[in-house]
């Protein structure tokens, strides 16, 4: 695991400055950030985070192993050498391929999904969306052509990182079509068809790596010049905040089970094509939906500019936070759950704080309440005192200020509903 923490040690800072060029770009291209909003863009990092938080945990079943399908399956050992590279590499992205696709195909598949969608803009920060509502690992079952040709174990597990990694670049609206390398690789003219709701980009361009994938099976959809996209998922978050996020869907589906007098549709509604709900269920409890992606209008919270500050500050603080994590990942021991349960909380309540919701305030002042008991009882915070003197003094602080000006915040929403209910 601490070779794992290393690599994001290293991930981590290497997309910090891509996304700081894309910024600037924007900025310096059209005189202001054009494709960026603060709040989306501080969702999508904060939800980078929390996929991290899962992945350090290890929270996830895999149904098959890749070593027992090898063991089982394979019908010749191979050694390593550059060609076994190229092979693994091309079975991990079939693979990748027919995950996403299912993910875009079936209800309860989607909720492992529906996050890295459900921005309304397309950068690179919006790559960074990524589940912590994937419960089951599927990947695995689509390797078997890998455990056919007896591709060793070790060679996936270094090759299946660089796969993810090399999915962030084209995640970005300044970069045009590429010509022939529209016919070999994604890119990002077929990635932002991906992320689009426009009815003629729905559910197409499900390749990781090779478009080939895509135009063998039946979902290739180039960007075209007269229809440009529009982003986002076709049943609106309306929230920045990346848990309630990845479960918002899930929820949708338990509701609609509970709901539902046909006891054949509390079942089967997991397995039903996506966007599939009850019918009797529909007229009783309907829910928002873009029918005209053209006239939709983005969620915005309208912040102040005190409080965009506020949030930017907290999202960096908690990336310092998990950096200290990551470096220390091995001393921390079997801390590291109530480390990452910290930082967890600490997302949940500044995100709602975005939101402006009332419950934002709570959450804090529990979370700083506790950090700060943490401090005192154990004399330091997770043995940052031993890298940095007196650091664990400035978190005790950093706590204590958090609870004072999510206060000071929550004075503020309320005094903006009660002017609004006045004007109203």
């Amino acid at each position: 695991m601490q070779a794992y923490a290393n690599a994001l040690l290293i991930a981590i800072p290497f997309f910090t400055i891509l996304i700081f060029i894309e910024m600037i770009y924007d900025y310096l291209k059209n005189g202001e950030l054009t494709k960026f909003n603060s709040f989306d863009t501080i969702s999508s990092l904060s939800s980078g985070i929390t996929n991290l938080i899962k992945d350090s945990l290890g929270l996830i079943i895999i149904i098959i192993s890749y070593p027992f399908l090898l063991k089982n399956l394979a019908l010749t050992n191979i050694e390593s050498s550059w060609l076994v590279y190229l092979l693994a590499f091309i079975c991990l992205d079939f693979a990748s391929y027919w995950n996403h696709r299912l993910a875009h195909t079936y209800n309860y598949f989607w909720n492992r999904h529906v996050v890295h969608h459900s921005s309304e803009e397309f950068n690179l920060p919006c790559a960074l969306r990524q589940s912590i509502s994937e419960f089951f690992a599927l990947t695995t079952i689509f390797l078997i052509p890998a455990a056919f040709l007896g591709i060793p174990h070790e060679i996936i597990v270094v090759i299946a990182p660089l796969h993810l990694f090399m999915q962030f670049w084209y995640h970005t609206q300044f970069i045009p079509k590429l010509g022939f390398l529209e016919y070999i690789f994604v890119t990002p003219s077929q990635h932002r068809v991906h992320h689009a709701i426009n009815p003629e980009y729905l559910d197409k361009n499900m390749a990781a790596i090779f478009c080939i994938w895509d135009r063998m099976f039946g979902t290739f959809q180039e960007e075209l010049e007269d229809v440009p996209p529009v982003y986002g998922i076709t049943r609106p978050a309306r929230t920045w905040n990346p848990v309630k996020i990845n479960f918002q869907h899930l929820w949708l589906l338990v509701k609609d089970a509970w709901r539902t007098n046909n006891w054949l549709y509390k079942l089967t509604i997991w397995f039903k094509p996506l966007g599939w709900r009850p019918p009797d269920v529909i007229e009783k409890f309907p829910i928002n939906k873009i029918e005209n992606s053209n006239t939709y209008e983005k969620y915005d919270t309208n912040p102040s500019s005190l409080l965009t500050i506020w949030s930017w500050m907290q999202y960096a603080i908690i990336n310092l936070m998990l950096m200290h994590m990551l470096y220390q990942f091995t001393d921390i021991g079997s801390l590291v759950p109530l480390y990452c349960l910290i930082i967890f909380v600490s997302i949940y309540g500044f995100t709602s704080l975005m939101d402006k919701d009332w419950l934002a305030y709570p959450i804090e002042l529990l979370r700083s309440s506790l950090a700060c008991a943490f401090i005192i009882y154990t004399g330091g915070w997770f043995g940052i005192e031993k890298l940095i003197p007196y650091a664990d003094m400035l978190v005790f602080i950093y706590f204590l200020l958090t609870a004072i000006g999510t206060l000071y915040f929550y004075f503020e929403i309320k005094s903006e509903k009660q002017a609004f209910e006045i004007a109203q």
